[in-house]
């Protein structure tokens, strides 16, 4: 996921709190989408998509009919949610792939998005103004080589980071950072309830110290360079090492591994709607999945697949709807342990 920032609904064009982001393999139906019959304007596409989900996207939509029939716009997520939310309706773009919780909180305010043509099988349920397009899940993992130097346990639960001997052995991402801390902070919070939760991971932010971090992939970065013994990321890129031959092993924690997503919505303009933006949408679910996949192992669909190893223990879904507001008051719990 790229750096993105929450921002409160109210203020969101200016940007109140930062934030950094937040599938073998299996396709929906395989049956090509075909291009609009009649001359369209190029259908603008903005989104906050990592590299290689922009290049799945287009390479979907390039070998279905549609090459040279868009154009596709990258942002930070504060950037692309602070446009969505000042330009609502009016804004450039046709399509838009951003986490979901964004999505759901424009929605709400401001019923920009229209109800997707397509019928699609996601295996949670999935308001009807749009479909996933790829999923991250959280858990531990350890250096197994600094894990044994450092003559400590692995953990088994979250919670257990905040236990005195980890202090100055753990990297874990700042809830004010990434979104992959609040996969953490949603874990620890679903098994202890508010209060202690954000005791607990107030606790484990002041045991990671100078390891503290905005983005959500740099703890599994200080564990690669033998920083530090333990770390909490994205599931994947630690499944990923480990396959490499890395002395990296993955933990899925006690609490659960919870998930956040990015999903693609069509920008409701009435009559200005342009008449390929539910194709390529669908085109993009359709044909792209398979690859984005391969980058994001987390099946989304049914009939999807993927390797053992990339499947967690305890996959869990928060108890509550994910949106700006809920990070925002998450952020407030735990950093309120800190006053």
């Amino acid at each position: 996921m790229k750096r993105i920032s929450v921002l409160s609904l109210s203020v969101l064009t200016a940007a109140v709190l930062g934030l950094s982001a937040c599938s073998d393999n299996g396709d929906a139906p395989n049956k090509k989408t075909a291009a609009a019959s009649e001359p369209a304007k190029q259908v603008v596409i903005y989104t906050n998509a990592d590299e290689e989900a922009q290049q799945a996207m287009k390479n979907a939509l390039d070998n279905n009919g549609f090459k040279g029939a868009y154009l596709m716009q990258s942002f930070g997520t504060s950037e692309l949610g602070g446009k969505i939310a000042a330009e609502g309706k009016n804004i450039e773009a046709d399509l838009i792939t951003i986490s979901t919780y964004y999505l759901d909180s424009f929605q709400k305010k401001n019923q920009m998005f229209q109800n997707l043509t397509f019928k699609t099988e996601p295996i949670n349920p999935t308001p009807s103004y749009y479909a996933p397009i790829l999923g991250n899940t959280g858990a531990l993992f350890v250096n197994t080589q600094v894990l044994k130097e450092s003559g400590l346990p692995a953990p088994k639960s979250i919670a257990d980071l905040a236990k005195p001997e980890y202090a100055g052995h753990i990297s874990v991402p700042d809830i004010m950072g990434s979104s992959t801390s609040w996969l953490m902070t949603q874990a620890v919070l679903s098994a202890e309830g508010e209060e202690q939760g954000a005791k607990t991971i107030a606790a484990i932010e002041k045991n990671a110290g100078a390891h503290l971090e905005k983005s959500g992939s740099a703890p599994l970065k200080k564990l690669r360079a033998g920083e530090v013994a333990v770390g909490f990321g994205l599931r994947h890129q630690a499944v990923a090492d480990k396959a490499k031959g890395l002395p990296i092993d993955y933990i899925d924690p006690v609490e659960g591994n919870f998930q956040l997503q990015e999903a693609i919505a069509v920008v409701d303009k009435g009559d200005k709607t342009n008449p390929n933006a539910q194709k390529m949408a669908e085109t993009i679910i359709k044909h792209g999945r398979t690859e984005l996949l391969k980058y994001y192992p987390v099946a989304l669909y049914k009939g999807e697949t993927v390797s053992a190893e990339n499947k967690p223990a305890n996959p869990k879904m928060y108890k509550e709807p994910l949106t700006v507001e809920l990070l925002e008051a998450h952020q407030k719990l735990v950093k309120g342990q800190n006053k």
